[in-house]
């Protein structure tokens, strides 16, 4: 099969370079040349460092690269089975996009979206064909994250699922089912871990540097949340955190953070423009954590029964199944265990006696406890109890 991938940037590039190896022809687009010729310099720029490093030899490096075509016109999609888009998260260019390949592709041609937080459906709803329609949601950097969303829409057909899904799997990657909801799994589920620790800083309970210390030292986290969105870009991050905002109808659990508000108005967009929440310019220096471990860990577990009330409520509303919500935070952002796993470690009835005394504090819906965790603590149910029950 040829693949299509549409948009040339990072993540579009990365996607190329994943079915590229797996053996396919990539017809990589983008509009504009001068995106193309980085994404070419990139994509031969990381092979050779593949080469380097001993994972890969020389002609492989030479065979994947050769695989993948860098064109300026859509027309060159005509022969492709799947066309995977990668561009800006913007729902009515996505959607002129997809009516606009449904003239260029052939009738079976899959069309697939990376989107990470807009509806499925409405991007479906573009097509005369709806059904062959659906999401494909890779991680970044998307050679070497495991973890791929698929996303049906509610015009998707079964066979376009499982096709799509045995496909990405022959790739070497880890696929989970999502229903078409604001931010799938990850991103839905993942929101507290940057808004909870937002708020945090906000009541001047710690700052940053002690945030990212406990969520690491304490929890186990690979990064804390500021120096993750930082990473990200907290532009890209604060984006996502505004779309999922709005497609819940404001629900405040998913209410941006004025903190990160303010970074990204002021230019503080991370390590791409030098200064986040830290400062990586040369020779700056950073504050130092407080490491008393009694708010550390309180500082861990706030963040954390957020997230497991989140991941429990995903499960509630039928997102996702218990095993698949637990992958994609293992797997899609290297949380050190599932969520799920982590709140019958910690006691549902200490989860939900945490969320109501939250909640009683403040005042705020953003506190509500999720029906499940309330129904299994007075069940006395953990979520590994049995597959029957929990799955």
């Amino acid at each position: 099969m040829t693949i299509g991938v549409l948009g040339s940037g990072s993540m579009g590039a990365g996607i190329a370079q994943v079915a590229a190896t797996a053996g396919h022809d990539v017809i990589l687009f983008d509009k504009n040349p001068d995106a193309l010729k980085r994404a070419s310099d990139g994509l031969l720029k990381i092979l050779n460092r593949l080469v380097e490093k001993g994972r890969i030899d020389d002609p492989t490096a030479k065979a994947i690269f050769g695989r993948i075509y860098f064109v300026d016109n859509t027309s060159a999609y005509k022969d492709c089975g799947l066309i995977i888009e990668a561009i800006i998260e913007d729902i009515n260019v996505k959607k002129a996009v997809f009516e606009q390949l449904e003239d260029v592709v052939p009738e079976e041609c899959i069309l697939a979206t990376n989107t990470s937080s807009l509806a499925v459906a409405a991007i479906a709803s573009a097509c005369d064909d709806p059904s062959r329609v659906i999401g494909i949601h890779f991680f970044n950097p998307a050679p070497l994250m495991k973890l791929v969303e698929i996303i049906p829409a509610i015009q998707t057909s079964n066979e376009v699922t499982e096709k799509c899904r045995k496909l990405i799997e022959k790739w070497g990657k880890l696929t989970v089912i999502a229903k078409d909801t604001p931010g799938f799994i990850v991103n839905r589920v993942a929101r507290p871990f940057y808004g909870e620790a937002c708020r945090i800083m906000e009541e001047g309970f710690a700052d940053a540097a002690t945030i990212d210390w406990a969520m690491k030292e304490i929890g186990g986290f690979r990064m804390g949340p500021f120096t993750l969105m930082d990473y990200i870009g907290n532009d890209i991050n604060y984006k996502v955190t505004q779309t999922v905002f709005e497609a819940f109808y404001y629900d405040q659990r998913y209410k941006p953070s004025f903190v990160q508000k303010q970074v990204v108005d002021a230019g503080y967009l991370g390590r791409k423009s030098g200064r986040g929440f830290y400062d990586y310019s040369e020779g700056a220096v950073n504050p130092e954590p407080n490491k008393d471990m009694e708010l550390g860990n309180h500082i861990v577990w706030r963040i954390l029964v957020m997230l497991i009330n989140e991941a429990a409520d995903a499960l509630y509303l039928r997102i996702a199944t218990r095993d698949d919500i637990d992958t994609a935070m293992e797997k899609g952002v290297n949380y050190p265990k599932g969520l799920l796993k982590w709140a019958d470690e910690k006691g549902i009835q200490h989860c939900v006696d945490t969320m109501d005394r939250l909640f009683d504090e403040y005042k705020e819906s953003r506190y509500r406890c999720s029906p499940l965790l309330r129904k299994m603590a007075k069940e006395g149910r953990t979520f590994y109890q049995t597959q029957k029950e929990t799955a």
